[in-house]
């Protein structure tokens, strides 16, 4: 059975474990890995203040820092998911543009 993630943003998963949150999917060439460095309380609520964002490799026969592509800080948890989701979707398609055609 397939692995269904119960929270998804522009139709990728979206998995968080404390102060870490993944964006994308494991088996695509790349993710987003985003750490939530400081929070803030609003209206009784702690919030993602201060993220730091990073566009990874999943390519695992890499060392740790080749695999980081881009990286950013930004403010607030909507910010950290935008510019993410661009990268994300931007490395994607370039990933896919290299990648020779399969041939039936």
């Amino acid at each position: 059975m397939a692995y269904t993630p119960k929270l998804t943003y522009k139709g990728k998963p979206l998995v968080r474990c404390g102060r870490e949150i993944y964006y994308g999917s494991l088996a695509d060439p790349f993710v987003i890995f985003m750490q939530i460095l400081t929070t803030k309380e609003e209206n009784g609520v702690e919030m993602a203040d201060k993220i730091h964002v990073m566009l990874m490799s999943t390519d695992s026969s890499k060392s740790l820092p080749e695999r980081v592509a881009k990286q950013s800080s930004k403010s607030g948890l909507y910010t950290a998911l935008e510019i993410g989701s661009m990268w994300l979707e931007r490395a994607l398609k370039e990933s896919a543009a290299k990648t020779p055609a399969k041939k039936k």
